[in-house]
């Protein structure tokens, strides 16, 4: 890997690890609809420009339908309940559970056909993985209630179903995919944010704001693009690994949240369970699956 492509790399696996920390700071005083508005929104405004100077939002019009479902299953339902079950989570904690991304994404290319039959490592990855889980679960059920809980269930589901949705627009630009998906998303949000606008907002959680947006919105889709180019994009979805560390410490050390053994151990095994589970079958040369195509 070149040196620009492991500054890449590196700038990735950070901005994608910090959502969990800037939307858990957020929701203190925002409700998760607002917040989901005002980050896609945004953002929006500034990848509007940029894709429509590029001319790729045209072309968008004549696909609109599968642009829509992505938006849905990427964006407006995972971030609305990722912000919701933030409420109630550590968010070293739920960025340790959307690791199980992939965990699912191997059991879902399986079951639509879309891959060759799970080897025996493949199938003790998935053991290790929901072993691992169990763990993050179990060691610490006092942390998680039973809502929160489902609506992360709900959140690694759509971001395993997101980037299959994505798969069918391969042949448009991304950039204009991303910045149409995020302007329906806000347009979406904007009724139900105006009546949760709230009558005064702190510097912290507008900060907290920008940062979602500018940096772990529009800044990291353009250089995730950027990565993709420059290594490929089945090295390039190998951040996905290590943003849900980057979260928990990010989430021990600025939010003083706690580091248990449940996280450290759950972790570890949904990790080495997802290694196992998605690497590539030997009796097949078929590209791996993208796994996850948005940060938090």
């Amino acid at each position: 890997m070149s040196r620009r492509g492991l500054l890449l790399f590196a700038a990735m696996c950070v901005i994608w690890g910090i959502p969990y920390l800037l939307i858990r700071v957020a929701v203190r005083e925002l409700s998760p609809a607002f917040l989901v508005f005002s980050r896609t929104g945004l953002a929006a405004l500034l990848l509007l420009p940029l894709a429509a100077g590029r001319g790729e939002l045209r072309v968008l019009l004549k696909r609109w339908r599968p642009v829509v479902l992505f938006s849905v299953v990427e964006m407006a339902i995972p971030w609305l309940l990722l912000s919701r079950a933030e409420q109630h989570l550590p968010s070293s904690l739920t960025g340790l559970m959307i690791a199980a991304v992939p965990l699912v994404g191997a059991v879902v290319t399986v079951l639509i056909g879309s891959a060759h039959r799970l080897e025996h490592r493949s199938w003790l990855g998935l053991l290790v993985g929901l072993i691992g889980v169990s763990a993050l679960v179990g060691l610490d059920f006092g942390q998680v209630g039973l809502i929160p809980l489902l609506e992360l269930c709900v959140v690694v589901i759509g971001y395993t179903l997101g980037p299959l949705v994505l798969a069918r627009l391969s042949d448009l630009p991304s950039l204009g995919v991303v910045a149409g998906s995020l302007t329906v998303t806000a347009v979406a949000y904007a009724p139900v944010a105006a009546f949760q606008s709230p009558s005064h907002v702190s510097a912290t959680a507008i900060l907290s704001i920008v940062g979602l947006a500018v940096v772990c919105t529009a800044l990291a889709f353009v250089l995730f693009f950027e990565l993709i180019a420059e290594v490929g994009p089945v090295r390039a979805t190998v951040v996905t690994y290590v943003n849900p560390a980057v979260a928990a410490v990010l989430g021990v050390t600025a939010l003083g949240e706690r580091f248990t053994v449940g996280m450290a151990v759950g972790f570890a095994l949904v990790l080495c369970g997802s290694v196992l589970a998605t690497a590539p079958s030997r009796r097949s040369v078929e590209p791996t699956v993208v796994t996850k195509g948005v940060p938090a």
